[in-house]
């Protein structure tokens, strides 16, 4: 029960109160905390002895956790000297502790006082020590630059008649400061209090808010500085310029324990779902990801590379969801694709969620004007009997935006952000919660009320709740038949032939059919390590990645997606003016320049890793390999096709000329290692590649002979032959002259420069095993890249083991290794871009277009040698 008090602040007894602890949360959020505390009557309960309070067991527990958190300061702010105070409260050192009402930073401060404000202090204490001789049971207590006067068990009105006599004494000597708190008067030669103490650890830490809690008198200067996002919690009734307050000590310590458990959560992760369990919706314009029990985990609007709306992948519930599940709980009977399509079915015994994204359409039939559903639309289909506890909670641009849910009509509409959004959902009846700004809307749906089904619609781009007149499982067959016809028109293999559909029509996914552009990856800054900070944006067009999903795309029959993709490409070149050696690694998906790359330090990370980035620094790299992989799809698609189209033959003579212009310069790498520029085998190889795949396309479509492509493309072989074969170590190492390894180097025989039977193709394998195999994946490399903590095995780099194996005639072991790669995938097929072997787990972005074009690739590879 609460009861209010003079200046409006309530004083919770026993529980705390809502508003604090929606206040408690939301500074549980900020990426820098301080915590600071009063030590008497905050930590330690008032006692009639100083000398004996000891601090609460509840209160110590959760100052030492709190401590111990990263990005989470705390320090302990009293009026006691700073011996005393390190001496009764027995913190570990990890808790800064200010005495003297911010006097004493540390146990030196006294040999930095000034002789004249020695002999001050000097004559304040032989003043106040008349004054206690005269006062029976006042007490004094010395400290380095003050000097307080006790008058707690006194007397009334012998404590009234001494405070009086410092007051008119030496209160009034110049120099001298003042602090009274409750039974105690304290005269200091430095001019500071418990505001400025907070103010100067607060810049010292570079703390983004501080929550401080306090109870005397002298806690009202702290609580006067507090501003923007800080709390304040006074303890107990009187005037205060805290926003809250408890009742007693111990409740306190709750709000303590309730930051703790609170920050804990946000900074290690909210009981995280694995990456690959994932799946991935997706509609040719943008994706989303959904976990296992069907909550909305990452959606971006109105592009993949957006800013997301629903982020609770990498920032927990407060970043943004859309959860649907039963009203009584528990874990999904199962979740599925709908054969050939990107339709996930997530069910319950009583329920089934059924998810899809649509695309925008315009309808125009002779019942009524148009119904125009704007952009995409997430379209969320409940059926069953049960009762449905449903959450909606949008947070625009990765919970930067603080926005408003008005409920209208058969829906919400999301007011505050710059794109219209409207939540369709017919007779549903939503509570809207605020938190700080932040509205989530709850309801309970009741399906055999409704008549067993309730139609959920996320709608972008317009703030229209009106009905859609097509039925809604005309719709859903309307989104669906696209993806399978696609499907139908695939030449697949045997070899794991559903697990390879399903990657088709993943990388089909991160297609973007409005530019020709496709992802990487369908995520930003899922970690390559739980907790550390290799954690990178995924969410852009690079050419290599790119090309390399198109090549397998078009290995699979459909070249579609590889014409528009070199058609995006040429667009790129053509804003080089003249200049495609300057192509940047990655662009947007528009095809223009990144901006700069930042970091959202609201958000946690996924699983406490952090930071979460948006943006690459990659963009600016020069990364010599990407020419390779483009020549390398228009000689696929020519094939194809039996024809070579203008803008087509355009990219490839402006790949040959970038080659020609740099391909004896160092470079970056295919890995974006931060570090400087090196002669990376991979390159090179790429370079080579890139001329011999122009000539393939020459001899074979009618192209006039260049012969100096051909003395190009044998002086790039030549070079990279001899520098990057490292004799100490029998193998094509990473660059020239350097003996590690890397596992991109076994392209000097996957990309046709050594045949396969060449021993020193066959040496460079069997190190590579030796060196970066371990189990089921294959590491990109063990050599220092400049970043702290270690990676998983990259999906990629085991897909081209596995290729070596059956170059080099080891079919059985690349039929092994291929199987265990399998394995890693998750419950619906998809797979990130790492794996960790030891924890058994995927990492990295997802789902990962590495991934699963070389998984596709070791399929057909597999299934051609079966055939033979």
């Amino acid at each position: 029960m609460n009861t209010s008090v003079n200046d409006g602040a309530a004083i919770a007894t026993g529980v705390l109160d809502p508003e604090l602890r929606s206040a408690i949360g939301r500074i549980a959020r900020v990426p820098q905390l301080l915590i600071a505390c009063d030590y008497d009557g905050t930590l330690a309960p008032i006692v009639e002895d100083p000398s004996t309070a000891v601090p609460l067991p509840e209160a110590v527990a959760a100052i030492r956790a709190l401590a111990a958190l990263p990005q989470t300061s705390v320090a302990v702010v009293s009026g006691r000297a700073l011996r005393d105070l390190a001496t009764l409260s027995r913190l570990p050192s990890e808790v800064h502790l200010v005495g003297s009402h911010g006097s004493e930073f540390d146990i030196g401060f006294v040999e930095r006082l000034s002789p004249e404000l020695v002999a001050v202090r000097t004559q304040v204490r032989n003043a106040l020590r008349e004054i206690a001789a005269d006062h029976p049971g006042v007490r004094l207590e010395r400290k380095p630059a003050s000097v307080a006067m006790h008058t707690r068990g006194v007397d009334p009105q012998v404590a009234a008649a001494a405070i009086e006599a410092v007051r008119n004494g030496p209160a009034t000597f110049d120099g001298v400061t003042v602090t009274q708190g409750k039974e105690v008067i304290e005269l200091s030669v430095v001019a500071t209090h418990k505001g400025t103490a907070v103010d100067q650890l607060r810049t010292q830490l570079s703390a983004s808010a501080v929550l401080f809690i306090g109870d005397d008198v002298t806690d009202e200067n702290a609580f006067g500085n507090l501003q923007g996002p800080d709390l304040g919690i006074k303890i107990g009734p009187g005037e205060t310029k805290a926003g809250f307050r408890v009742a007693e000590p111990i409740e306190a310590a709750r709000a303590l324990g309730l930051l703790l458990e609170t920050r804990r959560h946000w900074l290690f992760g909210e009981r995280a779902v694995p990456i690959e369990r994932h799946s991935m919706l997706a509609n040719g314009r943008t994706v989303a990801l959904l976990t296992p029990e069907a909550k909305v985990s990452w959606l971006c609007h109105p592009k993949p590379d957006s800013a997301a709306i629903f982020a609770d992948l990498v920032g927990g519930s407060p970043a943004g969801h859309f959860s649907v599940a039963p009203e009584r709980g528990g874990i999904p009977l199962g979740q599925r694709y709908r054969s050939g399509t990107m339709t996930v079915e997530t069910r319950w015994s009583g329920l089934t969620v059924t998810d899809w994204l649509d695309k925008p359409a315009r309808e125009t039939t002779p019942d009524g004007p148009a119904v125009v559903t704007g952009d995409s639309t997430l379209v969320r289909v409940l059926t069953g009997s049960g009762r449905v506890r449903v959450e909606f909670a949008p947070r625009p641009e990765f919970g930067q935006v603080a926005v408003q849910l008005q409920p209208l009509g058969d829906g919400l509409l999301v007011l505050g952000s710059n794109e219209p959004v409207a939540l369709y959902s017919p007779g549903v009846e939503w509570q809207v919660n605020n938190d700080g700004g932040y509205e989530t809307a709850k309801a309970i749906v009741d399906l055999s009320a409704a008549g067993g089904q309730v139609v959920l619609e996320l709608r972008f781009g317009t703030h229209s709740l009106e009905h859609h007149r097509v039925p809604i499982h005309e719709r859903q067959a309307a989104a669906e038949q696209p993806w399978k016809d696609w499907v139908a028109s695939l030449r697949l293999p045997s070899t794991s032939r559903d697990l390879v559909v399903r990657s088709a029509l993943t990388l089909r996914g991160l297609c973007h059919e409005t530019t020709g552009s496709i992802l990487a990856a369908a995520t930003t800054s899922l970690p390559e390590e739980l907790g550390g900070v290799r954690n990178w944006d995924y969410r852009y067009c690079w050419l290599r990645d790119a090309a390399l999903t198109a090549r397998a795309l078009v290995d699979l029959g459909s070249i579609d997606e590889a014409e528009a993709f070199l058609r995006w490409v040429d667009g790129c070149i053509e804003r080089t003016g003249g200049h495609p050696e300057r192509l940047h690694p990655l662009y947007t998906i528009d095809g223009y320049e990144l901006g700069a790359e930042a970091v959202i330090d609201t958000l946690p990370g996924y699983a406490g890793s952090r930071p979460v980035r948006v943006g690459n620094l990659a963009n600016h790299q020069l990364q010599l390999d990407v020419f390779g992989p483009i020549a390398d799809l228009i000689a696929a698609v020519a094939d194809a096709r039996g024809s070579v189209r203008d803008d087509e033959w355009r990219v490839l003579e402006n790949m040959v000329e970038a080659v020609r212009r740099r391909w004896h310069e160092p470079d970056h790498g295919i890995w974006e290692a931060r570090l400087p520029p090196r002669h990376h085998v991979f390159s090179k190889v790429m370079c080579w590649m890139t001329v011999d795949r122009a000539l393939h396309v020459m001899r074979q479509h009618g192209g006039e002979d260049r012969p100096e492509w051909k003395d190009l493309r044998d002086r790039i072989g030549a070079n990279v032959l001899e520098h990057g074969w490292h004799d100490d170590v029998e193998a094509y190492s990473v660059a020239y002259g350097n003996e590690d390894m890397d596992a991109s180097s076994l392209w000097i025989g996957l990309s046709g420069l050594l045949p396969g039977d060449d021993p020193r193709f066959l040496s460079t394998v069997l190190k590579i095993e030796a060196d970066l195999r371990s189990g089921p994946v294959v590491y990109r490399y063990h050599w220092d890249d400049g970043l702290p903590g270690r990676e998983g095995g990259f999906h990629i780099c085991t897909a081209w083991l596995i290729e070596a194996y059956l170059r080099t005639g080891r079919r059985t072991d690349a039929e092994e290794l291929f199987a265990q790669m399998v394995l890693t995938a998750g419950p619906t097929g998809l797979l990130p871009e790492q794996y960790d072997p030891l924890a058994e787990r995927g990492l990295g972005n997802h789902p990962q277009a590495y991934s699963h074009l070389g998984l596709i690739r070791c399929a057909l590879l597999l299934d051609n040698m079966l055939k033979q």
